[in-house]
């Protein structure tokens, strides 16, 4: 079975970076793309940052400029940092993985930015 372990989170100050960091493990034949998702309370799940194979990438408008991503095939695993962090930026943050059979969500870790 295929799990996603995320680590990373919690209370951020403004202004401050956030990293995240996710895991996969299990039977995984071929990874498509990993990345981040979030969602915040009321709203819809929205694209935080995917790298696809070949190290394609893709960024959400309201990270775009302020965010890095990586992502380690031998480890299954990807990681993001968002700098200069905002109140808005409060969500939960999924890691996600696209197969060519499927999609793999992680179980979400809550982020919020407070002073």
């Amino acid at each position: 079975q295929v799990s996603l372990v995320e680590s990373g989170g919690g209370l951020v100050h403004p202004g401050e970076s956030l990293r995240l960091s996710c895991e996969a493990s299990g039977p995984i034949a071929s990874i498509d793309a990993m990345g981040w998702y979030r969602q915040a309370p009321g709203n819809q799940r929205e694209l935080v940052a995917r790298i696809g194979y070949g190290g394609t990438t893709n960024y959400g408008t309201s990270v775009k400029g302020r965010i890095a991503i990586s992502r380690d095939d031998a480890e299954s695993s990807v990681n993001i940092q968002i700098d200069k962090m905002k109140p808005e930026d409060t969500a939960v943050y999924y890691c996600y993985l696209a197969t060519r059979t499927r999609d793999y969500w992680g179980q979400g870790t809550q982020v919020t930015v407070s002073s």
